[in-house]
């Protein structure tokens, strides 16, 4: 039987209508939680709340663009005023953009890429600030990606790659400036999986040779559990390590 170890608890994943997303909304819904779901596709995230009560779960439906900024701000003011705080955040959302040498790239898809990845995030730890602060147990999951940290920079992958890292540090900022709080801060590198960004970015790849992206969804409910103590770090899901950033040697 599954465990209720998420009931009463309030959760919002943006990017919940496919991939990753759609994969930790089912989990957190299967898990007791009542599921915030923010995508900018009405269809999919209906047949995500559909999903959900099927389960016996509970779904409120944001259909949002993110990068629709006074949403949200709105969003965050509604939520503290329908729940009085927020006890999950999976910033889930994101943009692969243009795989391009950086001589090459659009300037608008540089931006969107960045408004996506880093200021919408921005915008939702701005909104959100307050009601993550009043719950017992403030958990935020932030998807990260390997290129933002190798060691080698990987030629074409400029905007996404940097945007990832700057998603990094704006996550251990967050956790930096919580340390004393009951919130806790976690960024995740979800490895290879079965997406269509993944697909987008290695069309020559079997997609079968790849695990389906909800196969990490527990891995990622359990890093929002009241229990889990530590924050500022990456996990890493294909070796389920807790790694440390660290200056370079």
């Amino acid at each position: 039987m599954q465990t209720k170890d998420c009931a009463g608890r309030v959760a919002l994943v943006t990017g919940a209508s496919r991939g990753i997303g759609h994969g930790v909304a089912m989990e957190l819904a299967r898990r007791g939680a009542h599921v915030i779901a923010m995508a900018r596709t009405q269809g999919a995230l209906e047949a995500l709340d559909d999903d959900i009560q099927a389960l016996g779960g509970q779904c409120t439906l944001v259909p949002c663009d993110i990068k629709d900024y006074a949403a949200l701000d709105r969003l965050g003011a509604s939520i503290f005023e329908r729940w009085g705080r927020l006890d999950m955040l999976v910033a889930n959302a994101g943009l692969l953009g243009t795989l391009s040498p950086l001589g090459h790239i659009d300037p608008e898809r540089f931006e969107a890429v960045m408004a996506v990845n880093v200021t919408a995030n921005w915008r939702l730890i701005r909104s959100l600030d307050l009601p993550l602060r009043r719950s017992e147990a403030g958990r935020v999951v932030m998807l990260s990606s390997g290129v933002a940290h190798r060691a080698e920079a990987r030629a074409y992958w400029g905007p996404y790659a940097m945007s990832k890292a700057a998603l990094e540090m704006l996550g251990r900022t967050y956790a930096a400036e919580t340390l004393n709080t009951h919130i806790k801060v976690m960024l995740v590198n979800p490895g290879p999986l079965r997406t269509r960004m993944r697909a987008a970015a290695m069309p020559d790849e079997d997609p079968q040779d790849l695990a389906p992206p909800e196969s990490i969804a527990p891995q990622l409910v359990n890093l929002l559990l009241p229990a889990w103590q530590q924050t500022g770090a990456l996990y890493d899901c294909p070796t389920g390590k807790v790694l440390h950033f660290q200056s370079p040697a």
